[in-house]
């Protein structure tokens, strides 16, 4: 009994300390709580004591506050007598906590769980070195646990993406790479990719990779991946879109394979095959570049000709056989027949009676032939006495003839021999036939058209000339020209195509004085001179010519931007000379080395043997595009071996001439005339040529074709002059107003296509619709003018308008549009002028009239500009207000530097005469206060008037 008292004292007393420790506990938990407002902490343990840590079944997570949501906090621990919340290191009051105690059944502890709420403002309140944050305390019998931290943050997305992806052009089978990097955010945003909007999941197609920092990975592009794709960005607060970038897989087109070659054209002799291929391996598809090269390839095949047989001449007789009879043969040799030609025709042998029937035939006498055969005899004589006497007939008729021919070989029908003075006479000359080089100057072209009377002198000639003309070889061009004059004695007649002043200027080709006396062309130089003669009538070539004295002049070459302006002062006084100027219209003589292109046509001036006195301005147009970084320009003029050397180069400091560079034209001041080109050698593959384009059309042998002709020239005015002059013999119509073309010299091609062709109305020819040119063929097309055919076939008559586009361009270079709306009707056409007719009227303008600047206003700006002063020459003041700011040292080694400068500005001012420039210039440098374009008519003339009286003109 003892021992069981003591023991149920024992365990009374077991539970009643237990009892104490948890009334301890529980008043700890109290004070605690209180101990917030207190500020006293409590405790972080309790002495320990047999039994269990509280562990903690569940910890509060991090959470974010969505706008002005509170967030709940759990804790949930075993065994646990009491939880409390701690955040950012400070305790949660009681009175927040909201708690619930619980019963484990499988072990029998008690379970406690406490929620807390923490507000938008609690945190944003907080500005501590790290995030809000809030923690568990859990008490049991033994002693606290801690849970762990968690974070409380505010949620937010911003709007706008850090990167949107950007749009891209890709070729098939390439990567595409799209990035995006989505707005700030907390939580951080999930990215997800759409196309057309449509989610892409990456799991499903493996070229697809969108893992990679939210960017979108197409490892291998497929037509099918052309689309509209947008980044999308989402978090637990909103959703976001990027700006759509659109993607396109283009392809590239690639040519298919040759076609076998077609048969020759032409079933005998020289002719040509070809082959083509089409883009469509694959077709350019969604911008792709369309295929490079040729489609067509040609190349000259050769078919074997039938050659028919024919006959070699007869043999000779045989001799007689005593059938009276001989034979003669022939084989057909000349040629033979071969490769299928003909055998001759006729027979091979031929055979007749040796003695006109006169033998005994048949071993019979000749009396008892056959009255047949005496009939045959007699109308063989009869027959060959009627041919004598028309053989007779014949050649009396023929020496007739002859004695007639030989009274007229002059062609010159003499109406009154008693005047046989060859001074002043007025006589007349009409055209008979076409065509006349019987000049003493056979590069000036008589007006052949009409009749005129001239009143001039008439120069005889002396024996040894009448002894050249007479010469057969020197009449034959000459006999279109029928000449009536008032003397026996053959004349010599200079026409020149200008009649202006007949009494101020003497013709000729060489110089004279007062007297009438031409050189004199001895026997041993007549073969030579004929020859030249014959050689200048059929030259290819444009040509003008002028006669100029003292005083100068102005020649140009109408259309063609060529033009020569002779100074005065250039030639001597009491002296005239014919000049002239041509331009090569046949195949350049300047043959181009290396990548050297002829940038101008080839001008030719004469005579070469003229001598001037003071530099002559020769302007030549070129089609370069002018820029010294690109281009390196030389001069050059062919020598008498017609062999070309360089005279210099534009950018090159010279005394021996000058050239002045503009963008279309280049002005060369020269001492010597002969034949002049313009060269260029590109620097850069920026080097550019400039190129006319323009197209023509006309209607076709079949009435229901339409040809149209693209044509692309050098940017010089002859060249285009060309092209027209050829145009208008094959009837071609200008559909559209000329447009310039800039090619590079970058080896790449010209492409040539009609575009937008009425479907329904007109139709062109498959796989002729667009034409490429090579590029060494466009570089160099001053060789001959450069053009692409289309034909175009109208489905019914009654179509008579078209309208459509040609499109010329260089592969990656500069294009233009020619838009062509015509009607194919000559009557309802409209006409497109070629040239402007403002230098065709006058091509020789001699005198005070073919300068801009009066002649006296002239010799006072020389006067004033030769004229040394303290700050140097004034000239060089005038050269540089003029643009003139290069190789001065040229004008220095002239006698009057002003009147050169003033020369190259009439040259350059030919078509403008913008006096009022010159007269601002003139008033910058502050040596004169004139305004010349204020001057008035009488103020011109009078100066000019007493000038040319005081020369005694």
């Amino acid at each position: 009994m003892g021992r069981a008292a003591a023991a149920g004292t024992g365990a009374g007393g077991a539970r009643r300390w237990l009892r104490w420790l948890e009334l301890c506990f529980w008043a700890a938990g109290a004070a605690a709580a209180r101990g917030t407002d207190n500020g006293e902490a409590l405790p972080e343990s309790i002495p320990s004591a047999p039994g269990t840590l509280p562990h903690f079944i569940e910890e509060p997570d991090d959470a974010y506050i969505i706008k002005s949501n509170p967030i709940a906090l759990r804790c949930k621990a075993r065994p646990a007598m009491q939880i409390f919340f701690k955040c950012n290191g400070e305790w949660v009051h009681q009175n927040e906590h909201v708690s619930e105690e619980s019963l484990d059944e499988s072990s029998g502890l008690k379970v406690r769980e406490v929620f807390i709420n923490v507000t938008r403002q609690q945190v944003e309140d907080f500005h501590g070195p790290e995030d809000y944050w809030c923690q568990c305390v859990a008490w049991s019998h033994l002693g606290t646990s801690k849970s762990r931290k968690a974070s409380v943050r505010i949620a937010y997305l911003r709007k706008n993406f850090e990167q949107d992806p950007q749009g891209r052009e890709v070729p098939i089978e390439g990567m595409i790479v799209l990035h995006c990097r989505p707005p700030e955010g907390v939580p951080a945003a999930e990215v997800e990719w759409l196309k057309n909007e449509e989610p892409i999941d990456s799991e499903q197609d493996e070229n697809i990779d969108t893992r990679a920092d939210h960017n979108l990975i197409i490892r291998q592009a497929r037509l099918s991946d052309s689309g509209n794709y947008t980044c999308m960005a989402a978090n637990i607060v909103a959703k976001r879109r990027s700006l759509s970038a659109t993607v396109v897989v283009y392809v590239n087109g690639g040519w298919s394979s040759w076609t076998e070659w077609s048969a020759c054209n032409v079933r005998c002799g020289r002719g040509w095959q070809k082959r083509s291929r089409t883009c469509t391996n694959p077709a350019p598809l969604n911008g792709g570049a369309f295929c490079e090269g040729m489609s067509v390839q040609k190349i000259t095949c050769t078919s074997l000709c039938p050659v028919d047989g024919s006959w070699e001449v007869w043999s000779e007789w045989s001799v007689c056989s005593p059938e009276c009879e001989h034979l003669r043969i022939r084989e057909c040799t000349a040629p033979p027949p071969r490769n299928g030609g003909k055998f001759c025709e006729g027979l091979s042998q031929e055979s007749e009676n040796c003695t006109d029937g006169l033998c005994i035939l048949d071993k019979k006498p000749l009396h008892e032939i056959k009255p047949q055969s005496i009939e045959n005899a007699s109308d063989i004589a009869l027959y060959s006495g009627l041919g004598a006497a028309v053989v007779a007939v014949a050649v009396l008729v023929i020496g007739v003839t002859l004695y007639r021919r030989s009274h007229s070989d002059y062609g010159v029908d003499v109406i009154d021999s008693s005047a046989l003075t060859g001074g002043f006479q007025t006589f007349n000359f009409k055209t008979v036939r076409q065509g006349n080089s019987l000049l003493l100057n056979p590069a000036m072209q008589p007006d052949l058209t009409v009749s005129r009377t001239y009143s001039g002198p008439i120069c005889l000639q002396d024996p040894l000339d009448k002894e050249l003309m007479t010469e057969s070889s020197l009449f034959n061009p000459l006999s279109d020209i029928k000449v009536k004059v008032q003397s026996s004695f053959m004349v010599s007649l200079g026409v020149s195509e200008r009649a202006e002043y007949p009494g101020k200027n003497r013709l000729g080709t060489f110089p004279h004085g007062n007297n009438c006396a031409f050189s004199t062309v001895h026997p041993r130089n007549k073969t030579p001179f004929i020859q030249n003669l014959s050689s200048l009538a059929t030259r290819t070539e444009l040509r003008t010519t002028g006669v100029f004295g003292h005083l100068g002049g102005r020649l140009v070459m109408p259309n063609t931007g060529v033009s020569l302006l002779i100074p005065h002062g250039a030639i001597p006084e009491e002296n005239s000379w014919e000049i002239y100027m041509s331009i090569n219209q046949g195949e350049p003589s300047l043959q181009s080395e290396g990548s050297e292109v002829l940038l101008s046509p080839e001008v030719t001036c004469g005579p070469p043997d003229m001598v001037v006195t003071t530099p002559f301005a020769l302007t030549i147009p070129h089609c370069a595009d002018v820029s010294a970084e690109h281009w390196n320009i030389h001069l050059k003029k062919r020598t008498q071996q017609g062999k070309w050397e360089e005279v210099m180069s534009v950018e090159d400091e010279s005394t021996s001439c000058y050239c002045l560079l503009d963008p279309f034209a280049c002005h060369v001041l020269l001492d010597s005339f002969g034949t002049y080109a313009l060269t260029g050698e590109p620097i850069t593959d920026c080097a550019v040529k400039q190129l006319k384009v323009a197209v023509f059309g006309c209607m076709s042998c079949n009435s229901l074709d339409y040809n149209l002709r693209v044509y692309c020239v050098d940017n010089t005015p002859c060249a285009f002059q060309e092209v027209v002059s050829d145009e208008r013999h094959q009837g071609g119509q200008l559909l559209e107003e000329p447009k310039l073309l800039h090619f590079k010299g970058n080896t790449f091609s010209l492409q040539i296509s009609v575009l937008d062709i009425p479907p329904f109305l007109w139709r062109i020819k498959p796989f002729t619709a667009c034409q490429e040119v090579p590029f060494s063929r466009v570089w160099c097309s001053n060789r001959q003018p450069l053009h692409c055919a289309f034909s175009l076939e109208r489905y019914t008559p009654t179509t008579t308008e078209l309208s459509c586009k040609i499109c010329i361009r260089q592969l990656k270079g500069h294009e233009q549009i020619l838009q062509v709306e015509t009607s194919i009707l000559e009557s309802e056409r409209e006409t497109i002028t070629f040239f402007a007719q403002e230098d065709s009227a006058f091509p020789a303008q001699t005198g005070p009239k073919a300068f801009k600047i009066p002649y006296s206003i002239r010799q006072r700006i020389c006067a004033t500009f030769d004229t040394p002063n303290a700050k140097g020459k004034d000239w060089q003041m005038l050269a540089q207000k003029n643009s003139i700011n290069r190789n001065l040292s040229y004008f220095a080694t002239q006698s009057s530097p002003s009147a050169v400068i003033l020369n190259l500005w009439e040259a350059r001012h030919q078509h403008d005469g913008d006096l009022d420039s010159l007269a601002c210039a003139l008033e910058e440098i502050g040596r004169t206060h004139m305004k010349l374009s204020n001057i008035t008519e009488s103020q011109l003339d009078e100066p000019d008037f007493n000038y040319s009286r005081q020369n005694g003109l």
